[in-house]
């Protein structure tokens, strides 16, 4: 027998407090009803302000992302952060060029180099430039632009120019948001725009971001998965986040 509507809410909620996203497709599968159901049951419980309906399931919290400062930012995850850049600095071997992009997960990652490991960096970042002035063995290529005050940081055509003329091994990305329909996004456009150029720019991408982006979306689509080699992150991935992304061929480091 199907379950009935309240239980299938009941269901739905707890399935959310454990894994603060679901999928409707995961939901059908479980309760065996169709989707049509399963969506006016979310229809439901966004009205009663249980939950965020997104593209394709549910969310404990809202999904779309706001930007916020950089000074804010850098308060949040911050464990979480310095194990994620610690991870993604043993990926780094000497006399390797890699772009850094921008945000605090990458500032981190700057503070994580070695300072005497013969190395370039390109980076968009001027917090992350500043963290390498005391690296002697570093050559730091600072991005040009315009700048964007709440991410310290610059966008536009003289970065991408820059980059139009650069290959290098790797490309370290922080994302406002991963949503494993949509892809990895961010919360500006004209962020977005240099981050695809500088995945044209490096021969891997590896992705680093704490387990709190995962399920949220930001206003721009950065890149889909198919363009991820690696996503490093912490222990609090869902293991079907984790498994979702294993099926799609990304390599996945959790701290």
């Amino acid at each position: 027998m199907n379950p009935s509507s309240a239980q299938r809410h009941h269901y739905i909620l707890q399935r959310l407090q454990e894994q603060k996203h679901i999928d409707v497709l995961d939901l059908c599968e479980a309760l065996n009803v169709s989707a049509v159901t399963i969506r006016k049951d979310l229809k439901l419980l966004e009205e009663k302000e249980l939950l965020f309906r997104t593209h394709g399931g549910a969310a404990l919290e809202n999904p779309y992302i706001k930007d916020r400062p950089v000074d804010e930012k850098k308060l949040l995850y911050v464990e979480e952060k310095t194990s994620i850049a610690t991870a993604a600095a043993a990926l780094i071997s000497a006399q390797e060029a890699v772009i850094i992009a921008s945000g605090t997960t990458m500032v981190a990652l700057a503070r994580a180099l070695p300072p005497h490991l013969p190395l370039t960096v390109i980076t968009s970042a001027l917090n992350v430039g500043l963290e390498l002035v005391g690296h002697p063995e570093i050559e730091v290529l600072q991005l040009g632009g315009y700048l964007r005050h709440s991410s310290s940081s610059v966008t536009g055509p003289q970065a991408e120019q820059v980059l139009a003329d650069i290959s290098c091994q790797k490309l370290f990305l922080g994302v406002d948001g991963i949503d494993l329909d949509f892809g990895f996004t961010t919360t500006n456009s004209g962020e977005a725009h240099l981050n695809q150029a500088m995945l044209r720019a490096a021969q891997e991408t590896i992705v680093l971001a704490d387990s709190s982006k995962f399920g949220k979306r930001g206003f721009s689509r950065i890149c889909g998965f198919e363009q991820v080699h690696r996503v490093i992150t912490d222990r609090g991935i869902s293991p079907q986040d984790a498994k979702k992304l294993e099926e799609r061929s990304i390599a996945l480091t959790i701290v």
